[in-house]
């Protein structure tokens, strides 16, 4: 027997290939399938099944193309309803995989058809449980992300709650938990930096397991905190539940190489967005006009997924020398499947062509504390929420203004004033930089953000502990 958990960092996602006998699993495989196919392959193996634990939100599964190309059956838990052929296991139903055992435990909660797939060894014993978003290491998933139920997120908490303690809590304490996610995820609160570990040890520190917790405390303390789900969520599930577009059909219409006059006349015809994943300091110094920075280097996928509210979104890209395919892969990854090319030579051939170019204004915290002595000039604070309340710039001219929300507060800016925009290090004031500047706002990056900050004598909030706010 085989487990290995193949895990991505960028979207915090763990996917499965377990192997017993020359056959295979999948459990939540990514959009670009070639990976497992060339794995079995290597290891003259064929892969049987794909094991789906719910409809996912923050990523599109491969589940799909993966079926096709290797003839595996799809397998959701209890009441999923897909619109391709699927087969929908009951509850405590097994599949045989060698000399290995796949039983279905319906665990409703995160999402109606949430389901934890215990893997039964050759000899008979509970090895490990697959948990999808059902168990997270430190944490569980978040109620409130069924697609089109009429069931409220409280309803859901219920349910999860009866899932744990009624399918996963009375599981041996040395079965093993490999979940969907960690820390970094938006699929819960408090997620361990850790991708295994131990049921017995969830039991004792996972505040969601305590033995004595009642029903109405697990619902309290699972919802308490639950930020809005982004965007691209409930889209993301729905192309999960009703199908795509072949990845590789993507791929092959996104990398492709333009020039700079091609590049301009679909950016033109198309009404096509101009992303550049560059890093922050090579777009301030010179962009596109009107193009939107989002560094691959950062978390990009979420950061995409949140900001860019429309899938089928046509998008061009400039991109540093030879990672055109890995960012229309990491693009279809949540969904944004109409990459239409790339920028052959990036942004110095368009310099070499002749065409426009603009910058952002980036200054260092030290001059922005010169600009400030009177409190005047007008501070964009665009981190979280919990960072925003654990420490911040004192001052009537200093906003709260984050990222994740910044298309529905551009009403509350005012286009003739200037606005000095920070975050934490640099790699969000610039992307919220850009998206202000394409907009028509006027714009100054403060390079370093608050950690650069924080060393002048610009007046501060007192720190508050993350955990108690």
């Amino acid at each position: 027997m085989k487990i290995e958990q193949i895990y991505t960092g960028c979207l915090a996602q763990g996917a499965y290939y377990i192997e017993s006998e020359g056959e295979v699993a999948i459990i939540d495989p990514l959009r670009e399938t070639q990976q497992y196919i060339d794995k079995a392959t290597k290891e003259h193996a064929t892969i049987k099944y794909i094991f789906e634990t719910h409809f996912h939100a923050d990523f599109v599964s491969g589940h799909i193309d993966l079926a096709n190309k290797t003839g595996a059956t799809i397998i959701f838990g209890p009441n999923a309803k897909t619109d391709y052929d699927a087969y929908i296991a009951k509850d405590n139903e097994t599949f045989k995989i060698g000399k290995i055992t796949i039983k279905v435990l319906h665990t409703p909660g995160h999402t109606l058809e949430s389901a934890t797939y215990l893997l039964i060894d050759e000899n008979g014993k509970d090895h490990a449980i697959f948990s999808g978003d059902t168990l997270f290491l430190g944490d569980v998933g978040r109620p409130d992300l069924a697609i089109k139920s009429d069931l409220t997120k409280e309803d859901l908490a219920s349910m999860l709650y009866d899932s744990l303690r009624n399918k996963i809590m009375p599981l041996a304490d040395d079965v093993i938990v490999y979940p969907a996610h960690g820390a970094g995820s938006a699929c819960g609160k408090n997620l361990s930096k850790e991708t295994v570990g131990i049921l017995g040890e969830q039991k004792q520190t996972n505040y969601a397991l305590r033995a004595d917790m009642t029903k109405d405390e697990f619902v309290k303390e699972v919802l308490d905190g639950i930020l809005p789900p982004p965007q691209y969520f409930a889209k993301n599930a729905q192309m999960n539940k009703s199908g795509y577009t072949s990845f590789d059909t993507v791929l092959e219409k996104g990398d492709v190489a333009l020039t700079a006059q091609e590049f301009e006349n679909i950016a033109n015809h198309e009404g096509a967005l101009v992303l550049d994943v560059r890093t922050e300091q090579e777009f301030v110094k010179a962009h596109i006009p009107n193009s939107i920075f989002i560094g691959i280097h950062g978390g990009f996928a979420p950061w995409v997924g949140a900001l860019i509210t429309n899938l089928q979104q046509p998008i061009l890209l400039v991109t540093p020398k030879g990672k055109e395919k890995e960012t229309v892969t990491r693009l279809s990854r949540v969904g944004y499947d109409n990459t239409l090319g790339y920028l052959e030579g990036g942004i110095d051939a368009w310099k070499d062509a002749g065409k426009d170019i603009e910058f952002i204004e980036s200054i260092s915290a030290e001059i922005l504390a010169e600009r400030n002595k009177n409190g005047t000039i007008e501070i964009l604070d665009v981190r979280k929420d919990g960072e925003y309340k654990s420490e911040h710039l004192k001052g009537d001219n200093v906003h709260h203004f984050p990222l994740d929300y910044i298309n529905n507060n551009m009403n509350t800016i005012n286009k003739k004033s200037n606005y000095y925009v920070h975050c934490a290090g640099g790699y969000r004031s610039v992307i919220a930089a850009s998206i202000l500047k394409a907009r028509g706002f006027n714009v100054i990056d403060i390079a370093g953000g608050y950690a650069a900050l924080k060393k002048t004598d610009l007046p501060k909030t007192d720190f508050v502990c993350p955990s108690t706010l």
